[in-house]
């Protein structure tokens, strides 16, 4: 990174913990994960480098653990939890990938699990859930917020230990190892394009190996229709959409996390970008039938911003392909070109 921390206006909230400390976060992880999480393929495409102008590099996580990155965040944070927190359970939201995450995650430590999904979650991610043994309780989100329905479960259940989805520094160390994986296997990067949702992926990003390539540029990439942390990053101001009707059901979270998530994102991400719902099928489309990948919509958000020209690529670029979980119905009507 050529900077450390980008000195833009107009002025916004401050890093959390000193970069030093967000990197030294993730090394840990990276030690804590090792021989427990995949390290996934990196993959290539010269049809996908001559669209884009460059040389790019998929990392696919769509091969992790229960499908997803979320699997790094989710083992890092549960696993340094003491042995009576574990005893006493863990508690989380999320409308699947990291509920999935978190109940693998509990299974191998040896923890209860209680997941808060929403009820037009993706029947097979919910499915995944509960095949790990994870009690699902289910919520609308048109009458009622996640954080709410798990702050009632709190109160009636004191001993359950809330891991939320993205805005934990343990869980967002974990997503970092990603990213670091990928400067390594892919070798010096100018650029680094990642999915967001609440921003746990994006804010591992630059702080995985700042030093392998100084120069490279992270940039973030939502949904149009969901598109709070690019408003959140141009303004320095938290913007939030709810229940946004994006096909790409992991970025539906309402706004990165105040905390953690909104101060790394706006202040070491290097620009933000947008795309179209159809942008995001053609990804998937291109994926499936010219790289062989099976990619949720919102793990095509990279390729998406490649494709479409939402982000001018230039150089050596990766791409993160956050997760692989979308529903056979759903695939099946993008691919038929329906969405």
């Amino acid at each position: 990174m050529a900077d450390t921390v980008r000195n833009r206006r107009p002025s916004g909230p401050e890093l959390p913990e000193p970069l030093e400390r967000l990197v030294e976060r993730v090394r840990s992880a990276r030690e804590r994960l090792e021989g427990i999480a995949h390290r996934t393929p990196v993959a290539t495409s010269r049809t996908l480098d001559e669209c884009a102008g460059a040389r790019l590099f998929l990392k696919c996580e769509n091969f992790q653990r229960m499908g997803a990155f979320k699997f790094r965040g989710a083992y890092n944070a549960v696993s340094r939890l003491s042995d009576d927190e574990r005893r006493r359970g863990v508690l989380t939201y999320s409308s699947g990938n990291h509920a999935q995450a978190v109940a693998l995650a509990s299974r191998l430590l040896g923890a209860p699990v209680t997941i808060v999904m929403p009820i037009n979650a993706p029947r097979v991610k919910r499915a995944a859930t509960e095949g790990y043994g994870a009690r699902v309780v289910p919520y609308d989100p048109d009458a009622e917020r996640r954080s709410e329905v798990a702050a009632r479960l709190m109160e009636a259940e004191p001993g359950l230990t809330l891991i939320p989805p993205y805005d934990h520094p343990h869980v967002l160390a974990g997503q970092g190892t990603a990213t670091a994986e990928l400067h390594e296997d892919a070798g010096d990067l100018d650029q680094i394009v990642v999915c967001c949702g609440g921003g746990g992926l994006l804010s591992g990003a630059p702080n995985a190996t700042p030093d392998a390539s100084p120069a490279c540029r992270v940039i973030g990439v939502e949904p149009e229709m969901a598109d709070d942390a690019t408003r959140s990053f141009r303004t320095g101001r938290l913007h939030a959409v709810r229940n946004p009707p994006t096909l790409a059901d992991g970025t539906r979270t309402p706004s990165l996390g105040p905390k953690w998530t909104f101060p790394i994102v706006f202040n070491l991400v290097d620009d933000m970008v947008t795309v179209s719902e159809e942008a995001i099928c053609e990804a998937v489309r291109f994926l499936f039938y010219r790289m062989k990948l099976v990619v949720e919509p919102s793990g095509a958000l990279g390729v998406a911003a490649v494709l479409s020209g939402a982000v001018e690529t230039r150089g050596r670029v990766g791409v993160l392909i956050s997760g692989g979980n979308v529903d056979g119905e759903v695939m099946a009507e993008i691919l038929a070109g329906g969405r």
